[in-house]
């Protein structure tokens, strides 16, 4: 099975939009990224969920940054995402919680807090939008935050699915994101909603090895057009070059101080966890550039 794409579908005579995603590879990839645990692994996993979906939901150049801020101790979760590319990182990586069932306990874990979405939509400025954490599972905080900053009536799913193991890996991971559009017809959102509420959980579909199709066709009873299918990617543009213009940012004394004291200067990227270093012959051309 594909483990980076996403379909999107309308249904109820096309007054509803549907994205499903399967991001199983993109998960796995930032959790050996960062070493995650399974709680942090969780909640910025459903957090690059998110992103990779809502940014499939612009246009091909606009992008958006999603900050989850909340007061638990995996701490400030940062993305960015852009046409289907999506990369973050969360403040504590190494956190284990789990309530009383043995599930991971994302409330907790999360805090009290807010969400922020920041869009670049190629505006005269960016559309900058924000709702409270009221679960801090993620999904449901998302829900809240379409209907009450972008005014969306909207259903999030987000899930995912760790082997049983040692090493606690990603098994598989996706999300849903439906949202009701103008003229939707009153029937229409009551069948929609009820079909929501005792359809099987993600989790449970996830295990069971639905595809996003599958997915889609459990939400919808088979009554929908789907319209696309892409891929999601989880790359980091980061080089040395762009960390170098940081570098020649600071004043030339800090420069001089960074080479007599470390003769050195290593830089991790926060959003993919590369490593760059500025050796001293390095740092001897960024000060000859000062002068």
């Amino acid at each position: 099975m594909k483990d980076n794409y996403l379909v999107k579908a309308y249904c109820m005579h096309e007054t509803v939009r549907i994205y499903a995603a399967i991001t199983t590879g993109i998960v796995k990839t930032n959790q050996e990224r960062f070493n995650l645990y399974p709680t942090s692994c969780a909640a910025l996993g459903r957090t690059l969920t998110m992103a990779a979906i809502m940014s499939c939901t612009y246009k091909s150049n606009d992008s958006l940054n999603i900050y989850v801020k909340g007061d638990g101790p995996i701490g400030k979760i940062t993305v960015e995402a852009t046409n289907g590319n999506v990369r973050g990182y969360c403040e504590n990586p190494g956190i284990l919680l789990l309530d009383k069932d043995g599930r991971q306990n994302l409330s907790f874990g999360v805090g009290n807090g807010e969400i922020t979405v920041v869009k670049d939509l190629h505006l005269r400025q960016p559309f900058s939008g924000s709702s409270e954490i009221i679960s801090g599972e993620i999904a449901k905080d998302f829900t809240y935050y379409f209907t009450k900053s972008e005014q969306i009536p909207s259903a999030v799913g987000l899930s995912e699915v760790f082997n049983n193991d040692d090493t606690a890996s990603i098994k598989v991971a996706g999300g849903f994101l439906v949202q009701v559009m103008p003229g939707c017809k009153e029937e229409d959102l009551v069948k929609l909603e009820t079909k929501l509420s005792h359809m099987k959980p993600l989790s449970e579909m996830l295990t069971l090895g639905y595809s996003a199709l599958d997915i889609i066709n459990e939400i919808t009873d088979g009554d929908y057009i789907e319209l696309e299918e892409r891929e999601l990617t989880t790359n980091c543009p980061c080089n040395k070059e762009r960390f170098q213009r940081g570098l020649l940012t600071l004043k030339k004394a800090d420069l001089l101080e960074i080479l007599e004291q470390d003769k050195k200067a290593e830089i991790t990227c926060n959003f993919c966890n590369k490593k760059y270093l500025f050796d001293e012959n390095d740092l001897k051309e960024l000060i000859e550039a000062k002068n």
